[in-house]
């Protein structure tokens, strides 16, 4: 296997390019139905339809070449949601945010909370995903350039 500007060819890994790139495209589905359900303000809707857009080329590249490029953004944009979920999460302690149209979630009522930690699990395991495909593409090249040229 060689890489070339990011490309893996020959005989990289392919099962776990194309788990990354399945959960990086259920990511984007789930942002765009949230989007498309309406259960968030119009800005909100937009932003997700942007984050998916963003997403959608990396699934692509990433399923098809495992361009490392991608694998970066894909962990990146997934670290970035991490973040964000979890100052929903923490900052208002799970009230001011809620999936669903539902009320805010309260003390009693947990689910928004619920929501937004499958959210944070979701977004870790596909960044885990991305990062340790990163590093076993790298230590591939580096074994392929070790090895003898065959006559």
């Amino acid at each position: 296997m060689t890489t070339t500007a990011g490309r893996v060819r020959g005989n990289g890994p392919v099962l776990h390019p194309r788990i990354c790139a399945a959960l990086t495209a259920v990511s984007c589905l789930v942002h765009l139905w949230l989007a498309a359900s309406g259960h968030h303000q119009a800005w909100l809707g937009i932003l997700m339809i942007g984050l998916a857009a963003v997403c959608v080329p990396c699934t692509a590249h990433i399923w098809r070449h495992s361009k490392v490029g991608a694998l970066h953004q894909v962990t990146i944009s997934a670290l970035a949601m991490v973040g964000l979920h979890a100052v929903l999460l923490l900052g208002t302690a799970g009230s001011g945010h809620a999936h669903g149209g539902g009320p805010a979630s309260n003390a009693v009522d947990s689910s928004g909370a619920a929501s937004l930690l499958l959210v944070i699990g979701l977004e870790i395991t596909t960044a885990l995903l991305a990062a340790t495909l990163v590093a076993r593409l790298r230590g591939q090249a580096t074994r392929d350039r070790g090895k003898p040229a065959s006559s």
